[in-house]
């Protein structure tokens, strides 16, 4: 099978594409033909050997694949080949096939393409899990979205409006503000052109936001975490911008508000359950037309570089997919 692969730590631009045997089957997994993988900005780290976990050399980048199983374990029960299926590995989705726990596979609902299905989880499961069990939004509470046009930044759009509470869009350019505002932003801020603090000062009348959503950090981070409301919720959700910034004590000290991590793939391991239902809530809001994944650019496997160029750039809009096959 062909496999865009890492061989050595570096920039996208280092994979090769090669011609590899298909991975063995395990037992309590199940054998999925790839059609289609999500590119998200982890994937961008774990090729450069900045990733929380980092699988052997020589591996295949891409945790979020759609596509059909062609083969399925002994034992294995609620699956079957022929089913269009998504699924959430630590890598091997830029390949044409990948092996993954049974229990990490989900049907596809006949209303979703693969496209949409590759680029579906990920995004939206992080930012539900964050707005859900993390920040415990509630209707009529506000919420900053940082990065607001990304992958999971727009998820937290959609999700936050369809729970009930008043969105603050963020984002570097009216381009990408706009299509916040498509997907239900409130408010829209562009922090290249104007100060996120004043602004956000304004919209609230100096009261603060009642929680943030923030995948970028960095100088986004120093701003947003004076910007609280009294019992607010910081989510710590990614480090787009490239640093990891720091926090003053006392700032949550004299607004009595939480910082919280948010990672979705151990709360996945941990929360089952939790996770499962999170899965068919976001499922069910996606047929009820509450969802509405943007799918803004595809490539094909061989192009794998350019499409996490895309995400190193900060150009992404909504997700950037790679068709692995038709």
């Amino acid at each position: 099978m062909k496999a865009m692969l890492c061989k050595e730590y570096g920039p996208p631009e280092s994979l090769v594409l090669e011609e590899i045997e298909a991975p063995k089957l395990k037992k309590g997994h199940v054998r999925i033909a790839v059609k289609a993988c999500g590119i998200n900005f982890p994937d961008t780290l774990i090729i450069e050997g900045k990733y929380q976990a980092q699988p052997p050399m020589p591996f295949a980048p891409g945790a979020e694949v759609s596509g059909v199983i062609t083969e399925v374990a002994e034992g294995v029960t609620g699956l079957a080949v022929g089913d269009r299926v998504l699924a959430v590995a630590l890598c091997g989705g830029l390949a044409e096939e990948i092996v993954v726990p049974a229990a990490a596979a989900l049907p596809i609902p006949d209303a979703m393409d693969y496209e949409t299905a590759a680029g579906f989880l990920l995004t939206y499961g992080t930012s539900f899990h964050a707005l859900k069990q993390r920040a415990r939004l509630q209707p009529g509470e506000t919420l900053l979205v940082l990065g607001a046009a990304g992958g999971v930044g727009l998820a937290a759009v959609e999700l936050g409006k369809a729970m009930g509470a008043r969105v603050i869009a963020a984002a570097s350019s009216a381009e990408k503000l706009e299509i916040a505002k498509a997907h239900g932003a409130d408010e829209l801020i562009n922090y290249s052109e104007e100060s996120l603090r004043e602004r956000v000062k304004t919209l609230t009348r100096s009261a603060g936001v009642d929680a943030v959503y923030d995948p970028v950090g960095g100088d986004l981070f120093d701003e947003a975490s004076r910007l609280m409301a009294w019992n607010g919720r910081y989510l710590v959700v990614g480090f787009a911008s490239g640093r990891i910034p720091s926090l003053p004590a006392n700032l949550p000290l004299v607004k009595g508000y939480a910082l919280l991590g948010v990672f979705w793939g151990t709360f996945t391991m941990r929360e089952p359950q939790a996770s499962r239902e999170n899965n068919e809530e976001l499922l069910q809001w996606f047929l009820a037309g509450k969802l509405k994944p943007l799918i803004s650019a595809t490539f094909p496997l061989a192009q794998s570089a350019e499409a996490m160029r895309v995400l190193i750039n900060r150009q992404a809009k909504g997700k950037v997919v790679v068709r692995v096959a038709d």
